[in-house]
């Protein structure tokens, strides 16, 4: 398989510096970041150990990153270690912020996440977007964007880029829709919508869900097909700790997989699509209950309290889920499923019957299957997240701002 991975997508981390003295110095700038983040707090003689560099070179690079505003020392180490106690350095808690954003077919989301991974501002509109142009939505997104940058800015922060989550395909430019379904948004270019001055990167949501399990999840492994479900249900495949995306970068539709080919119109102009049988609205449906804002919370409640029905259309659709995933599990042998988005919240009565398909299917042992404790937050954070981690990979373009 020759699918380009994460790495060849426009704006995305882990892009590749340039081979000259310039770029070597802005890999080790990142590495020293990378290392911090990892292992930190650390003294500069520990970050030299580890990433093999003299102390004097590392602590040049230190004090530049300092001076960017990127890293910070927090005083001596702990006690206990032999010799001279050095500087402590951590990630600062002060200066550039990754700013997320999701538009969903129910609600528009947007927060500020600092270099160290806290969230630090944070706003949410719920409402309907389906069926609305794209113009007044974006403009609803533009001034939660604005009120959260302002609220990053009273902590110190300011936005180093903004990243957008959204339910559909996306082109490799990193800001065209090309096609949301559950929207019916098509060849939307969002960098003609949304306002100037911050680095704009634009993905599929499940995409940033998968990359915020990635990065946040409890031990993940580098090898999972992450599923996530709203609206819509869409999966991200990661490879060796890379996101797969295809040659057009449409990879992971698992929502628009058909498992009754001579089933039910599905918005994407197929049949019997995955989404006509375990999307959020048809299991609602399967339940009797009617769509709208806190159903997932009101089914997870009463199957818990044994309603029949609700479990019946919750077993049905794990029965689903089982089904299309047993064509990628087949195909990608993934070391496990990871469910995310309202799936998360309804594991329990999902997870059974989808185990039970993938275990009946599946040419090899059953594929594993585990929870996301993201939840329906991993779109929005994978955003936000995705922008730090361009910082910490090329931080020598993210210093203090003008």
């Amino acid at each position: 398989m020759t699918a380009p991975l994460h790495e060849a997508h426009p704006s995305s981390p882990g892009r590749r510096l340039p081979d000259t003295q310039q770029g070597m110095r802005r890999r080790n700038l990142s590495r020293v970041m990378h290392t911090v983040n990892a292992e930190g707090p650390l003294s500069r003689a520990a970050v030299a150990s580890r990433i093999g560099l003299t102390r004097a070179a590392v602590s040049t690079l230190v004090d530049e990153l300092i001076r960017a505003g990127l890293l910070e020392e927090l005083g001596p180490e702990r006690p206990g270690r032999v010799g001279r106690p050095g500087s402590a350095l951590a990630l600062s808690g002060r200066g550039p912020a990754g700013i997320g954003a999701e538009i969903g077919v129910d609600h528009l989301a947007v927060c500020a996440v600092d270099l160290r991974g806290a969230v630090r501002a944070r706003a949410v509109r719920h409402g309907t977007n389906r069926g609305r142009s794209p113009e007044p939505v974006i403009d609803e997104l533009t001034a939660l964007v604005r009120q959260v940058v302002a609220e990053a800015e009273k902590e110190g922060l300011w936005a180093a880029g903004l990243a957008v989550a959204v339910p559909g395909l996306v082109a490799r430019d990193a800001r065209t829709v090309v096609r949301a379904p559950n929207l019916d948004w098509h060849d939307t270019d969002l960098g003609a919508l949304l306002p100037d001055g911050l680095a704009l990167t634009v993905d599929n949501e499940a995409n940033f869900g998968g990359l915020a399990e990635l990065w946040l999840g409890a031990a993940t492994p580098r090898d999972f097909l992450h599923v996530s479900a709203e609206i819509g249900i869409g999966g991200a495949v990661v490879v060796d700790g890379r996101l797969l995306r295809g040659t057009r970068g449409f990879a992971g539709e698992l929502g628009h997989v058909p498992v009754r080919p001579e089933g039910p119109q599905c918005a994407c102009g197929g049949r019997g699509c995955l989404e006509q049988y375990a999307g959020e609205e048809a299991v609602l449906r399967a339940a009797g209950l009617e769509p709208g804002e806190d159903r997932v919370e009101l089914l997870a409640e009463r199957a818990a309290a044994g309603d029949q029905e609700v479990r019946r259309a919750l077993r049905g659709a794990g029965t689903a889920l089982g089904i299309a995933l047993t064509g990628a599990v087949n195909l990608l042998d993934p070391e496990t499923v990871v469910l995310g988005g309202a799936l998360a919240a309804l594991a329990p009565w999902l997870v059974p019957s989808l185990e039970r398909e993938l275990a009946g299917r599946t040419a090899g042992p059953a594929c594993s299957v585990t929870v996301s404790r993201l939840g329906s937050e991993g779109p929005l954070l994978g955003a936000a997240h995705s922008v730090v981690r361009a910082v910490l990979d090329d931080p020598a373009t993210a210093g203090v701002r003008a």
